[in-house]
């Protein structure tokens, strides 16, 4: 085997280890309508299997932030594939699409298949959490470009959905009524901030977690994954019962609820409908933030929403439910324009 491109800084041995190590990972996720196998020039899927009349594909591509310096600065790579599916897989659902099919692109600037391995698996637990194939992806070594113990992970999500069943404004109406899903936690959006309240705390990520965060880090607190709502909303996907959907991430509630309402129609949140996570109750504190800074940042609990009618927001709650999903009414739909809350938040 030539040493001219090792001599560069890329170890090409390394990369076909790391493909051997991921491909049970990546096989544990395979769908009937996924034609071939890992190492192709490009993932092949049969959407003739899906059985419906006028499909309509759904994307997404997203990756996640800065909550990659802690997993890199910890050396716990376990959890961050699982955000980025999540970040992408949420954003297709909430257009009633279901996800097929995954890929995801990691650089880095040193190839380390064990590292590699514990990112791709990561990615493959998201991609059964949301009953999508990963039928490909990229691992590209770059030194130069990225520091030896630096790497980035992103991700891409076709899903489909039939035409007539798209969610969306346009089915949206005054009177409706707003579902909220909890979250898991911070989730992987705010983390600029996060890092600066930890910093200017004077702590790191190996510091003992206060003990209503339920962790022994604060690594441990804020590498909980981001929490994937396909499972959830899977039994509303194609028909009814659901109108539109939010997923809360960057710019909180404030920017994101907006995106499903249509001209003409307001939203009225009720911010003591839920009790808001302990984490971010102590990075108010920490923080020195405002009710305001919270609510334009973070999820604040609240992972995803939903509008449903009046009529079936008892059975989209028991059903949500039953899928094991912690969710509660939280607000309404008014004639008017933009986002108001009412109440105060339980911090």
């Amino acid at each position: 085997m030539s040493k001219a491109y090792e001599s560069a800084g890329v170890n090409i041995e390394a990369g076909y280890e790391g493909v051997r190590r991921m491909k049970k990972h990546v096989a544990s996720t395979m769908r009937p309508e996924v034609l071939g196998g890992l190492g192709g020039f490009g993932g092949l899927f049969d959407l003739s299997q899906l059985n419906l009349k006028e499909p309509v594909l759904v994307s997404g591509t997203d990756g996640v932030g800065t909550k990659l310096i802690i997993a890199q600065e910890t050396n716990r790579h376990d959890t961050i594939g699982i955000d980025a599916v999540a970040m992408c897989v949420n954003d297709i659902v909430v257009q009633g699409a279901s996800p097929l099919f995954f890929l995801d692109y990691l650089a880095l600037g040193k190839n380390d298949p064990a590292q590699v391995e514990q990112i791709v698996a990561g990615v493959a637990e998201g991609c059964r959490q949301s009953g999508c194939a990963l039928i490909g992806g990229e691992t590209a070594e770059m030194p130069g470009l990225y520091a030896e113990n630096d790497y980035d992970v992103a991700g891409f999500v076709v899903g489909a959905a039939e035409k007539t069943q798209l969610w969306g404004p346009a089915r949206v109406s005054e009177g409706d009524v707003l579902i909220g899903l909890a979250s898991s936690g911070v989730h992987s959006n705010g983390f600029s901030l996060v890092r600066k309240i930890v910093k200017d705390a004077g702590l790191t990520w190996q510091s003992p977690a206060p003990k209503q965060l339920d962790a022994h880090t604060l690594g441990d607190v804020f590498l909980t994954p981001t929490r994937i709502y396909v499972k959830a909303l899977q039994p509303f996907i194609g028909r009814d019962d659901v109108q539109a959907a939010a997923h809360i991430t960057g710019g909180g509630l404030v920017e994101n609820v907006p995106r499903m309402l249509p001209e003409g129609v307001g939203a009225v949140i009720n911010l003591d409908a839920w009790q808001v996570p302990p984490v971010f109750t102590w990075l108010k504190e920490q923080g020195g933030l405002t009710v305001d800074d919270m609510l334009e940042t973070f999820n604040m609990g609240v992972g995803l929403v939903l509008a449903v009618k009046p009529d079936n927001a008892p059975k989209v709650l028991h059903q949500l439910h039953e899928q094991g999903a912690q969710a509660c009414e939280i607000g309404r739909l008014t004639a008017g324009e933009g986002l108001t809350f009412e109440g105060a938040l339980k911090l």
